[in-house]
């Protein structure tokens, strides 16, 4: 990772794929973490208000997000957390291994996390010094995939990422 290495240690919670269902086993997941990422498909429901209720929210929409208030999300976030560049949005392709050019792409940004949903299932690997992350979908369950959240712990430059499964 090359956020800096100052001592810096904060709990992200990662969410997506809601699809307008707020799941009861989510709020005690997420206590104690500093600040959540909603990775799209966000669905009707007042999901962002309920999620705001345990910390500040920084969402993008999805593909099916595309009427109400969920539409007025952007598709792309890129916000600092705790010294690190997080590159939030729905749809990822995740450059394959040797693929400098899609690993460029981020790089040149200085991105160190990319956080992204839309797939239903769960992804946390780190190639050349980025991290792409998928906490799954929290939604009801879809595709044959059970409902998962992830968590991003910002620590002294490193980045961890677990998931959770609902």
């Amino acid at each position: 990772m090359r956020c800096s290495v100052k001592v810096w240690i904060m709990l992200i919670g990662v969410v997506s794929d809601t699809h307008g269902f707020y799941d009861p086993r989510v709020p005690p997941l997420l206590k104690g973490v500093e600040h959540i990422l909603h990775a799209g498909d966000i669905g009707t429901g007042n999901i962002i208000d309920k999620l705001a209720e345990i910390a500040p929210v920084t969402a993008v929409r999805g593909n099916n997000d595309r009427e109400g208030p969920e539409a007025e999300y952007p598709e792309v976030e890129t916000i600092w957390i705790a010294d690190c560049r997080i590159y939030l949005t729905h749809i990822v392709k995740v450059p394959k291994i040797g693929d400098e050019i899609g690993i460029s792409h981020y790089l040149n940004q200085k991105i160190d996390v990319v956080v992204f949903g839309h797939s239903h299932s769960a992804f946390h690997e780190q190639r050349d010094g980025l991290t792409f992350f998928n906490p799954g979908a929290a939604g009801k369950r879809r595709f044959k995939v059970g409902p998962s959240i992830g968590l991003l712990e910002l620590d002294s430059g490193r980045v961890e990422g677990r998931i959770l499964i609902l």
